[in-house]
């Protein structure tokens, strides 16, 4: 868990809890290490823009499941530029897109995303920035987070979707 991860404590015992997070994820945690019992999204964040936010992570290094500046994945790029915006959205990339409302191309703005793979099963996701290029978390070539066209990633299909934020 990264602090200040909301999560709903399910069970304590032997200075353990169990718990799990608002995407859902189940995990054990001890419990002086909870603030009074679950952990609270704080508000204050030095990003308002969602791309800005994306992009304190270039040349990060991938790592499938990471959250952070030192591994972060796909998905998990998506998910804590969202965080620092001060908004939650699921973790994963299918999750993401389901919670998202489809968008034909035409109509996608900087910082919809774009979803790979089946429809209902994206496998890999990115922040679309305009004029054909995308942000996202990659294994190929540099194993970083880059700005590249959407050209250069062979993954198809490819969807456009937009999460609103209430």
């Amino acid at each position: 868990m990264l602090r200040d991860e909301p999560v709903e404590v399910e069970e304590t015992r032997d200075g353990w809890c169990r718990v799990r997070t608002a995407y859902d994820y189940p995990g054990w945690v001890r419990r002086h290490a909870l603030v009074d019992g679950t952990g609270t999204l704080t508000g204050a964040s030095p990003y308002r823009d969602l791309i800005e936010a994306a992009r304190s992570y270039l040349g990060a290094p991938y790592e499938w499941g990471g959250l952070t500046e030192r591994g972060i994945d796909c998905s998990g790029l998506v998910h804590m530029a969202y965080r620092r915006t001060g908004s939650l959205v699921p973790r994963d990339a299918d999750q993401q897109e389901a919670a998202a409302t489809p968008i034909d191309e035409a109509d996608a703005r900087p910082g919809d995303l774009v979803c790979f793979g089946e429809p209902g099963r994206a496998h890999h996701i990115a922040f679309w920035l305009g004029e054909g290029r995308i942000l996202h978390a990659t294994r190929e070539g540099v194993n970083a987070v880059v700005e590249e066209p959407l050209a250069n990633v062979e993954a198809r299909p490819v969807r456009f979707a937009r999460l609103t934020i209430r």
